[in-house]
């Protein structure tokens, strides 16, 4: 599909057009797997195009567990982790707003503010009387932390998986900085370059199903706008505290080198009776390890 045709059809067809697209030329098993149970659902008030449907994935049966996906990622995070959790849990694995493969209508803004109002709809839509785990890996733990604390009563228990973003604050990026910055992002050298860094091993580790995957979204229709937006409004950080009330572990990658020492050091010092090391995991133990963070989960 050429850049003219994109443009002919909306961008919520876009997006279903281009995963139609690219599902049957991804590498790796588990990653075509979870495209199978993928469904786009109706959530009110989160986008302006009133026709915008939401990508999520529904896979198992029993005890719900929503499942937040990091920065510039999307619900593939989770294909290794999903077979050792779906045997007895329904799983609910959402692309967060403005990442992955969700729609970018036109008038669309992007930032914390706006992704807290989706997975606050996204909790609502799934969690109807009865109270759903959260996991959250990289940005997603600090996401799993603000909606835990914004709704008690609806989310039981947290995991947190090598969390970003939990001490300091970003800067908000200005114009064309931001542009500029997302544009950079795009590049494949660097996008090599992240996808390597954010494992342990990753000369055994990292493939060609890997880097597939870790930029298999960047030619979502508005994936450099939706971007620079939540850039120039500051992303998400400084979401450590105050602590959830509800029962919470916190697995960090040995050797994690995405997150700043500083950050990890303050995570350490607020969460050190919550935490687990991954001992052979970077910045994605459920990647690397998915086996101990299934059992991880059983055990909060």
């Amino acid at each position: 599909m050429n850049q003219e045709e994109i443009k002919n059809i909306d961008n919520k067809n876009a997006t279903k057009a281009y995963i139609n697209e690219i599902r049957e030329q991804i590498i790796d098993k588990q990653a075509r797997k979870l495209f199978e149970d993928l469904k786009w659902i109706e959530l009110k008030d989160i986008s302006p195009c009133k026709s915008d449907l939401f990508p999520t994935v529904i896979t198992g049966k029993g005890e719900k567990i929503l499942l937040i996906h990091g920065f510039d990622s999307c619900f593939l995070e989770y294909r290794r982790l999903t077979p050792f959790l779906k045997k007895n849990n329904k799983l609910i694995i959402p692309d967060l707003y403005g990442f992955g493969f969700c729609p970018r209508s036109n008038g669309n803004k992007y930032g914390f503010k706006y992704l807290m109002k989706h997975l606050n709809s996204v909790l609502n839509y799934y969690s109807k009387d009865q109270p759903i785990g959260v996991i959250g890996a990289s940005m997603g733990g600090a996401l799993a932390l603000e909606l835990a604390r914004q709704n008690p009563k609806k989310v039981n228990k947290l995991l947190l998986l090598s969390p970003a973003g939990l001490a300091g604050k970003n800067p908000k990026i200005p114009w064309p900085f931001n542009h500029l910055g997302a544009f950079f992002l795009r590049q494949p050298f660097v996008r090599k370059n992240l996808c390597r860094q954010a494992f342990a091993d990753p000369t055994n580790s990292v493939g060609p199903a890997e880097e597939q995957i870790a930029s298999i979204h960047l030619k979502v229709p508005g994936w450099q706008s939706s971007l620079a937006d939540f850039a120039s409004n500051g992303g998400v950080s400084n979401c450590g505290l105050p602590k959830p009330t509800q029962p919470l572990k916190i697995i960090l990658g040995k050797y994690d080198r995405i997150i700043p020492k500083n950050e990890k050091e303050e995570t350490s010092r607020t969460y050190n009776s919550n935490i687990e090391i991954a001992e052979n995991s970077g910045h994605l133990p459920h990647l690397e390890e998915p086996k101990l963070v299934a059992e991880a989960w059983k055990e909060i």
